[in-house]
């Protein structure tokens, strides 16, 4: 079967580490497209503390490492989070992607423009150590609810709505879209995929991967698409499947090539 072909697919908001991260979707999305460009959107961690990681996480990074050897002449972005914020460089080097605080690109005569949003959030830039703490507490009660998470779920929307982050990132990104001349603009985030037109210049927002509806979006001739993943019978969760830190590097990077590949060179910024 053919899979689907486009120019660029754009994810966000993963959350790698998070009780709620659904990182095995996510992988199986990638498995399961064709494009020439990765944009991965910012908030791909939930922290700086690997010891969250799952072995559905790491074969996440184990598949970004693939594609972004040179043989497979895709181009890999990673468009640094807030939450990503202190690991870009480390994992830059380890999956072999080159890490930008934004990133412009042309096509089909559009010139497009990739950032993560939380730079057009107000509490978030005037707030870091709360929202750092705020964090932390939030991934500490993901241990503490029920399996499918449904209250860190709640939360998560009630915190979006609260905060206005949608109506504050999506004003911000075209204002930033029409300083720096862009036809379209893609940004993370806020956690909702949504769609604004204003005096001819379009915002998308890619969603997240941590609540029910997980969403990215693809870029092609027809346009830009905001799909919908929906979770399958063989769906399983094995993402809570959590062993020694060491040997899940250890199958990251077996599975990966990170051990066999020596003609690969990694990028940094």
């Amino acid at each position: 079967m053919d899979l689907p072909v486009c120019n660029t697919l754009i994810l966000s908001d993963l959350h790698l580490g998070a009780e709620t991260s659904h990182a095995r979707e996510a992988t199986r999305v990638l498995k399961e497209n064709r494009f020439q460009r990765l944009i991965l959107l910012g908030d791909i961690f939930a922290d700086l503390n690997f010891a969250r990681l799952t072995k559905d996480h790491w074969k996440f990074l184990g598949y970004i490492r693939k594609l972004s050897n040179p043989k497979r002449n895709i181009e890999v972005v990673w468009v640094e989070g807030n939450h990503d914020h202190g690991l870009t460089n480390i994992m830059s080097h380890l999956v072999g992607v080159r890490v930008y605080q934004d990133y412009a690109w042309l096509y089909c005569g559009l010139r497009h423009v990739a950032i993560h949003g939380h730079q057009f959030d107000g509490f978030q830039v005037n707030n870091v150590r709360l929202s750092k703490l705020g964090t932390s507490l939030y991934l500490q009660l993901q241990k503490l609810d029920f399996k499918n998470k449904p209250i860190a779920r709640l939360i998560d929307r009630l915190n979006t709505h609260w905060l206005r982050m949608s109506p504050k990132v999506s004003a911000g990104a075209l204002h930033y879209a029409r300083q720096h001349e862009a036809d379209r603009i893609f940004c993370g985030h806020t956690h909702e995929a949504l769609h604004v037109e204003q005096d001819g210049i379009h915002y998308y927002n890619s969603g997240s991967w941590v609540d029910s509806r997980l969403t990215y979006l693809t870029v092609d001739e027809q346009g830009v698409q905001i799909h919908e993943y929906h979770e399958r019978a063989d769906d399983r969760d094995s993402g809570q499947e959590r062993g020694e830190t060491d040997s899940e590097f250890a199958d990251f990077a077996d599975e990966s090539g990170l051990l066999e590949d020596v003609e690969y060179e990694s990028v940094g910024r």
